[in-house]
């Protein structure tokens, strides 16, 4: 992680991302995001670079997979 900018909660990381705090919550839960700090009490910390780099390459890898994958309606064969 590149851990440039400040330490951010939960809820303000969610405010800069225009997404409700649960849908962080979410992310993390299903290891889509990770913090660049966890608390001893459990509390993530952020870093907005890193969360958003994070998405980008998620988002990458979705577009890959979905041009990788065939379509099951595509047939190569002749329709006669």
């Amino acid at each position: 992680m590149a851990d440039e900018g400040p330490l951010l909660f939960t809820a303000e990381l969610a405010k800069r991302l225009r997404v409700a705090a649960g849908t962080v919550q979410r992310w993390r839960r299903d290891g889509l995001i990770t913090p660049a700090l966890v608390t001893p009490g459990g509390q993530a910390r952020w870093v907005e670079a890193d969360v958003r780099d994070q998405l980008r390459r998620l988002d990458e890898q979705r577009q890959f997979d979905a041009v990788a994958e065939p379509d099951p309606g595509f047939s190569q064969g002749d329709p006669d």
